[in-house]
Formats: C-alpha cells, sequence, structure tokens
C-alpha cells in the first residue's frame, strides 16, 4: 500500500485499462524503476517509508506547489494556505504588485497574462514560492474557414533543390498555392535539428533538438553572403552547386532516393564558405540581436554542435568532463570551440530567416495562417536537447504504449521523456521556450501524440514495452503554457489526437479551443453513441506512434510492431461476404459518419504521412505493398477481401450522397469525391495531402518497417511513379482539377 501511495503521490498509475471493462496492474518493479527515474527510492519497504515521510515534509508541508496556474474564468485552488497568509506577486515585466493579504484567488486571475513569481508569507513564519502562470481561456481560432496542403518538406523538390525540398522550394509553394489556388495554410513534417550521422535517421519524429531548426532545410543560393563569394572560394561554391545539381537530377531522373547525408555534406561544405564571408554592419547587428535573444540556451546547442564534431553524435560516449554543458570540461573546451560554436549558431540564425521569409511569403499571398508547423512527441536520447537539459528528462526511460488491440507487445519510441517534476519546479521554462521557439514564424501548431500534455508511457530501459506505466503530467498547466504561447505568437493549435484517448481529453482540448485532428477512414460510430466529450468517437489511429517517432525497440533495434492498416470496423468474417455488396452498416460494421455528425473544431483530412495515400486505397496497392512486405495481420485473401469491402462502401457513400457523379469506375475522380465529402464536414480546416493532389501511390512512411522501406525518403511522384517537381506541380492538370473541387467547395 505504502508504494503505491507513492507512486499516486507522483503521478504514477499502478494500473491501466487496454479495454472497456478490462484492467491490468502495474508489476512493483516497474513502479520502483520509474519511481527511480524521478529521484525517489521505493526499492524496500524503509525506502518507501523514508520517501513518504519526506514528500511528507516537503511537498506535503509547501505553502505553494511549484507552479500555480489561473485563468480568467479559473482562479487557482489556494485553500491549503492557512489563514493570515500575506502574498505578493512579482510581474512578469518586474512590477511588484501590493500585498494581497488574506488570500483573493480571483485576484490572481485578473493580472496581466504572463508568467509571474508568486510569494507567500504564513503566520508562523513559513514561507513559499512559486511560479504563477496567468493563461487566457483559449488558443486563438482559425480566422474562417480554409483549406490547405500537408507535405514533408524534404519531398517536394524544385530545379532549385539540392537533393531535397527546402525553405526557399517552401516559400515558393506558399507563394504559389495561396495565390493562385486559395489555400489559407501549409502543413509541414517537424523541421527540427536531426541527431547527424552518417547515417542520419531520416526520421523527422527523432530529433536531436525541437528546440532548434535543421540547417540542412536552408536554400543556399538565398543567403545573402553567397552572393559576396569570391576567387577560389566563388570557385568551390559553382562546384558544389553543380554536384548539387547532379544530386537533384538523381532524383528527378534517375530514380535515386532522398540522400539527406548527401545533401548535407554540400551543403555544409557550402555553409563553411559562407560563414567566412563577414557579415555587413546591419547583419551583424541583426546577427548579436539574435544571439542575445537566444541566450544561453543556443549556445548549448551550438556546443554540443561542435563537440559533437569531435566525439561523435552520441555524448553519452564523450569523455566525462564533457557530458554536460556545465561540466569543468565543457567550459576548459568552450574557448577553443568558439570559432565551431558561432558557426553552428550562425546556421540556426541563418535557418530562423529563412523560415520568417517563408511565412512572410505565405501571409502575403493571403494566407489567414500560413505556416503549420509540427511538434515531435519527444527528442533522440542522445541529442543536443538531453545533453543540455538532462535534469529535465527521466534518465533510464523512453514513451511508448502499453499493448492494445493492434499491437499486443506495445510500443518503445525510443524517445526521453521529460519529468514533470522538473517541469513544475522550472515554472515550466523548457516548454515554454519550445513553444516559443516553434511559434516564432508560425501561424499555426500542430502537436504529435497530444494527448502526451496528459500523460505519457513509460518504459523502463532493457524492458518491453508491456512492462511500462502511465506517468501523469497537469494537464491544466501544460495547456494554459500553450494558450499563453499561443495566443502571444496568434496561432491556431492542432492536437494530433488520433488513436486509443482517455475519457476527458478531447473535451479538455476542445474547451481551450485546441482542434482535433479527423482523418476521413476512420470516421466511423463505432460504439454506435456519442462517445466521450464533445460527441467525438472512439477514432482508431491505425499509423504506427513508434514509426513516427522513430520507433526502434530498445531490445532489437527494429522498429516497432504497428497497427494494422485496416479500419478497426470487424467486416465480415469470410473474404465472400467482405467482398459482398451488402448493405454499409451489415453485421459487425462501424457506420461511417455523416458530414454532419463530424466535429467542426478539427483539421479535417482524408489521409497522413503515416497512411497510404488515397490513389493507393482507392486501387489496392496499399494492401498489395504491405503483402510483399509481410506486414499483413491476417491472411492475404482476408485482407484483400477487407480492402475491397471498404472501397466498395465508401464509394457507395459517394454515389448515394452525390459526391462522385463521374461514377465508381474512376479512380481520380474518386479522390475528388472524398475530398468533396470533407467539404460537407464542418471542419474548420481542410487538408489536402499534397501527393494526392497527383496522384502518388507511395506513402511517405510505411509504419512497421526499418530498412524494408524508404521511409521518409521519396520525392512527390505521379501515378507512375516518377517524381514531380515543384514546377510541375503547379501546372499539374489534375491538381488543379482536385484544387478548383476545394475553391468551388469553400465558396
Amino acid at each position: 500500500m505504502g508504494r503505491a501511495r507513492l507512486a499516486r503521490l507522483h503521478g504514477i498509475a499502478t494500473s491501466y485499462d487496454p479495454s472497456p471493462g478490462r484492467s491490468v496492474q502495474i508489476a512493483d518493479d516497474t513502479v520502483v524503476a520509474v519511481l527511480a527515474a524521478l529521484g525517489v527510492d521505493a526499492s524496500t519497504p524503509h525506502a518507501v517509508r523514508t520517501a513518504l515521510a519526506a514528500y511528507e515534509d516537503g511537498a506535503g508541508r509547501a505553502l505553494l506547489p511549484r507552479t500555480v496556474v489561473a485563468r480568467p474564468d479559473r482562479p487557482p485552488d489556494l485553500n491549503r494556505l492557512p489563514e493570515g497568509t500575506v502574498l505578493r506577486v512579482e510581474t512578469e515585466d518586474g512590477g511588484a504588485a501590493e500585498d494581497l493579504g488574506w488570500p483573493d484567488p480571483a485576484a490572481l486571475a485578473r493580472l496581466p497574462l504572463g508568467v509571474h513569481v508568486l510569494h507567500a508569507r504564513a503566520p508562523d513564519g513559513r514561507g513559499g514560492r512559486a511560479r504563477l502562470i496567468v493563461a487566457p481561456d483559449r488558443v486563438p481560432a482559425p480566422p474562417g474557414r480554409s483549406h490547405g496542403f500537408l507535405v514533408q518538406l524534404y519531398s517536394l523538390l524544385s530545379r532549385q533543390s539540392w537533393g531535397m525540398g527546402d525553405l526557399g522550394d517552401l516559400a515558393d509553394l506558399a507563394a504559389w498555392s495561396g495565390r493562385a489556388l486559395g489555400t489559407g495554410f501549409v502543413q509541414l513534417n517537424p523541421l527540427h535539428a536531426a541527431v547527424p550521422g552518417p547515417p542520419t535517421d531520416p526520421s523527422p519524429y527523432r530529433p536531436s533538438s525541437r528546440r532548434y531548426p535543421d540547417p540542412v532545410h536552408l536554400r543556399i543560393e538565398n543567403i545573402p553572403e553567397y552572393a559576396q563569394l569570391t576567387g577560389a572560394a566563388r570557385l568551390r561554391a559553382d562546384e558544389l552547386a553543380a554536384r548539387a545539381r547532379a544530386l537533384r537530377a538523381e532524383v528527378l531522373e534517375g530514380g535515386a532516393l532522398i540522400d539527406r547525408d548527401a545533401v548535407w555534406a554540400l551543403k555544409r561544405e557550402a555553409l563553411e564558405l559562407v560563414w567566412s564571408v563577414p557579415l555587413t554592419p546591419g547583419r551583424r547587428a541583426a546577427y548579436c540581436d539574435f544571439l542575445a535573444e537566444q541566450g544561453e540556451a543556443l549556445e548549448d546547442h551550438a556546443t554540443w554542435c561542435a563537440l559533437a564534431e569531435r566525439h561523435g553524435p552520441d555524448w553519452r560516449r564523450w569523455p566525462a568532463g564533457l557530458r554536460g554543458p556545465r561540466s569543468p570540461g565543457t567550459a576548459r573546451l568552450r574557448p577553443q570551440l568558439l570559432d565551431r560554436i558561432d558557426f553552428h549558431c550562425r546556421l540556426v540564425w541563418l535557418t530562423d530567416q529563412q523560415l520568417a521569409a517563408a511565412q512572410r511569403a505565405a501571409r502575403e499571398a493571403g494566407m489567414g495562417i500560413g505556416l503549420v508547423h509540427d511538434l515531435a512527441v519527444g527528442v533522440h536520447p542522445s541529442g543536443a536537447d538531453t545533453w543540455a537539459r538532462q535534469d529535465d528528462f527521466a534518465a533510464g526511460m523512453s514513451t511508448g504504449a502499453p499493448p492494445d488491440a493492434f499491437n499486443s507487445r506495445g510500443q518503445d519510441w525510443g524517445l526521453p521523456p521529460w519529468r514533470p517534476d522538473a517541469l513544475a519546479a522550472a515554472g515550466y521554462a523548457p516548454y515554454r521556450e519550445l513553444l516559443r521557439g516553434l511559434l516564432r514564424h508560425a501561424g499555426a501548431l500542430r502537436i504529435d501524440h497530444v494527448m502526451g500534455l496528459f500523460r505519457l508511457w513509460w518504459v523502463p530501459e532493457g524492458r518491453p514495452p508491456t512492462e511500462g506505466a502511465y506517468v501523469r503530467y497537469d494537464g491544466e498547466a501544460m495547456l494554459s503554457v500553450l494558450a499563453l504561447e499561443a495566443h502571444r505568437a496568434g496561432a491556431v493549435v492542432i492536437g494530433e489526437d488520433l488513436g486509443t484517448v482517455e475519457p476527458g481529453v478531447r473535451g479538455a482540448l476542445a474547451a481551450r479551443g485546441v482542434l482535433g485532428t479527423s482523418v476521413l477512414w476512420f470516421e466511423r460510430d463505432y460504439q454506435g453513441d456519442q462517445g466521450d466529450e464533445g460527441g467525438q468517437r472512439d477514432q482508431r489511429d491505425q499509423r504506427d506512434q513508434g514509426g513516427e517517432g522513430g520507433g526502434r525497440e530498445a531490445a532489437d533495434g527494429e522498429q516497432g510492431e504497428t497497427r494494422d492498416g485496416a479500419p478497426r470496423a470487424d467486416v465480415a468474417d469470410s473474404a465472400d461476404a467482405a467482398a459482398g455488396p451488402g448493405a454499409a452498416d451489415g453485421p459487425g460494421v462501424a457506420r461511417i459518419l455523416a458530414p454532419q455528425e463530424w466535429r467542426s473544431a478539427c483539421l479535417a483530412t482524408v489521409t497522413t504521412h503515416d497512411l497510404p495515400p488515397t490513389a493507393a486505397r482507392l486501387t489496392g496497392e496499399d494492401v498489395e505493398l504491405r503483402e510483399r512486405l509481410g506486414l499483413l495481420a491476417g491472411p492475404p485473401e482476408r485482407e484483400h477481401a477487407r480492402a475491397r469491402y471498404e472501397r466498395a462502401e465508401w464509394l457507395r457513400e459517394l454515389v448515394r450522397r452525390g459526391l462522385l457523379p463521374e461514377g465508381a469506375g474512376d479512380e481520380e475522380a474518386a479522390v475528388r469525391a472524398v475530398h468533396r465529402f470533407l467539404l460537407c464536414t464542418p471542419a474548420r480546416m481542410v487538408g489536402i495531402w499534397l501527393p494526392d493532389a497527383v496522384g502518388d501511390r507511395r506513402p511517405q512512411n510505411l509504419p512497421g518497417t526499418w530498412d524494408e522501406y524508404p521511409n521518409w525518403r521519396l520525392p512527390i511522384a505521379g501515378p507512375d511513379g516518377r517524381p514531380h517537381t515543384l514546377e510541375e506541380l503547379a501546372a499539374s492538370p489534375r491538381l488543379h482539377a482536385l484544387m478548383r473541387e476545394l475553391s468551388d467547395g469553400q465558396r
């Protein structure tokens, strides 16, 4: 009982419910390991008693929690304060409020929005200090209804790209689509800094740092200093550009995969040349302002990059004296690395400038939102973020997912979690800084696995994901920080809330104005009722969270098991029945939700980067691909029959609603029809997977694969697999036919 109480005090669940009516107890040794990662020894009964006593003497007696949250309609709970306690507030701008006397929680909620310091003094002399976060009730709402593209930036090559899509291509896509197609946004994959290779992990969801962008996305020719290269440097830069053209041709014309490491090798050398060019006085002043604004966090990031050049990208294997930014060894070495630190700081600044230019191009093209950046769920255990802020991460732990109906072994994503106690102690500063950096040049932010704001499944190192436990975060604080930073940036927030979501989470997100994510194929009435709050059904996300996060299981280095690509509906036990033309509401079939039953507060899409492109799903090529790679969950005949039944069901639905006047035999028309269906929903944002616009059949990421499939390395292509440049996309009759549907539907 003592260990269970200790776990509860630290937000650790000792059981979980994998399905309604079924509960699984967490093993004691797992609870002990998770508590140890939070700095609590629970290995013996004596240790448990000692830890409980320490808690009661510390947090249990504290006048204030480490962080207090208030918002206009929700004052903080200060009932634990003794009568006669005096409160004083130091406001974020440096001002000091008068002593508030006996605490009036509503007075705290009336303070200016921001992160303040709250002081308490009790009559018995005890003092307390906490961060006071005063946040708005809601994040900004989308400016009307809009549609836009979803794209993996690396896959978007133009005639100027150096072998993969870059920020120049992004600015051009935004300028063209906003002006010519009336799009309101472009949603991107995470542009976070990767752990350097070779080989570099191509997944954008397993970064070295979420705080800073990766300079591999730079358009070299758009850097002002590039044009100032002269002499031998100019000749070398021209040689590099020629090699980049050849690399681009290999991808676009020779059938080669996108080679991030080859692109970076060329760009890195070009950037070394650019760095040698003195900045003009104005540019130097802007750079110095950026350094001052970013402060120690940027210096730490650049120091990690410089040390990684010498010692490799895994800081856990560096000499002991360098395994932390404040260690004596690092302090002694920094003066020797000043040039390299400056080089990496400069790259961050240049990337920030081009991100700003891309968002500016989007807004000038008339986009109401512009760029939608993506926040990955975590970072690589050996990367820059974990080195710079080690105390904020739970050592020896990895996030993942427990076993469920789609994956009996659970998932280990290989991403260390933030410690909720460390976040609270820091007033959520790491989280605030992360959001502020991502929102600098964004009209919206997508948060991957947004359920992680409330709880995450922690897996002790060396154990299978079945032996994990849920650890609770302060959802009110996490959402309030998000609302505050989004308010300051004027940015919309989209939560990726697909998959199994605990009751109440979608309602809490909706109450704060966070949009959800609704995918056409999964919008079914699985429970036959209105589901949890907000009328949101129990949608099942068939993507592999592990694949999106990098997904290698700690035990064997292979990518984690994935959820089956088929919808949750258990259609037809036999192939004959499944392939038949029976009614959509046949035995065991979950009903397709009518458009008017969809929630309005969502980004509605037909597919995602972890799912088959629409043309592949409509032709059955997605099942054929999974069959070739041995990824089918059941006998091939059954899986093909399921897919045929689902296609027939959807085509009947589209024809019945008058959305497919061309008839069921035209695949391109069917792609347009499913997007017409999205327009019939009340969704505030409608996203078009850019490869869908030209009939691409290949998924960008195939969960459940590692080397078997070229995840994250494919350029956008047409139905025949031939890569399409941005220029070809802009001239594509198929794309324009689809986008006319969207524009007409919006009107």
